[in-house]
């Protein structure tokens, strides 16, 4: 995550490895391409990882930051990509000192916008993530993460919204619904997008169950996987014992066999009228 970031900011401002970047832009790239190969080491040590070593590591990455911005104090997109490092390994204030610096010197960055968000929704202070989530999203429409968390924001936020009378509960719950879905459309092969964009078919009043049930067939059609065709059909499942059709739902359920998914599959099963506690 925090290499490809890096990588969204340095293209941002148009940092490119020819001659016709600067000093500074080079220096950053170089920044860049040495984070890049140690946290893909790091991923790759798993448990044997040596804490110590990246520790080491990732604090030299940071002196060749402090000294860049040294002699580059106005250079945006080294304070965005620093500030974003500095997040990463949980210092926060000075990570948000860092991104409100880049956004100081360079407002259009988008990456910036986004991590503003996250650090303001993290917070508590849903009502200002969102105008920076916005933000960025108009800077980066095609950036399918931005929508997903946007989506995510007014969702666990969603009473303070209304409340504020930021969004009437009708405007929200569209709002909401539709930036999931631009991230699902944006990213199809996302599980994590896609999953989610399905689910919050049932996150709108009343649940539109109809468009959940098609979306779902939608993605079961595409999974190869059966362990994901079952876990599909245990949400298909799900909805079609809400709408009372439990023929429908026996039928979906008797084709869910991984062992992974039996203590789901039976927690539905209980809610079936010839089951269900009295």
């Amino acid at each position: 995550m925090l290499c490809a970031a890096v990588i969204l900011v340095l293209g941002s401002v148009a940092v490119r490895a020819d001659d016709t970047e600067s000093l500074p832009e080079r220096s950053l790239r170089q920044i860049g391409e040495r984070q890049k190969v140690l946290l893909a080491d790091a991923a790759k040590a798993g448990d044997s990882l040596d804490e110590e070593s990246l520790r080491s590591q990732l604090q030299g990455l940071c002196h060749e930051y402090e000294l860049l911005l040294q002699q580059s104090p106005d250079f945006a997109a080294a304070y965005a990509s620093y500030g974003y490092l500095l997040g990463k390994i949980d210092m926060r204030r000075e990570s948000m000192a860092m991104l409100l610096k880049a956004n100081q010197l360079d407002p259009d960055i988008p990456l910036v916008k986004n991590q503003l968000g996250n650090y303001l929704a993290e917070e508590g202070k849903p009502l200002e993530a969102v105008n920076y989530y916005l933000s960025a999203i108009k800077l980066d429409p095609k950036e399918p993460l931005y929508h997903y968390q946007l989506g995510t924001l007014l969702y666990e936020a969603r009473d303070d919204f209304i409340q504020k009378g930021v969004y009437s509960r009708q405007t929200l719950e569209t709002a909401m619904h539709e930036a999931f879905k631009q991230a699902a459309e944006l990213a199809p092969d996302r599980i994590e997008f896609t999953y989610r964009y399905a689910e919050s078919f049932a996150d709108v009043e009343p649940p539109d169950w109809d468009g959940a049930l098609a979306y779902w067939a939608v993605l079961e059609a595409k999974t190869p996987l059966p362990l994901e065709q079952q876990t599909i059909r245990l949400q298909r499942a799900n909805i079609r014992i809400k709408q009372g059709r439990f023929d429908d739902a026996r039928a979906l359920m008797g084709t869910v066999t991984e062992p992974k998914l039996q203590d789901q599959k039976q927690k539905l099963v209980a809610q079936l009228p010839e089951n269900a506690k009295k």
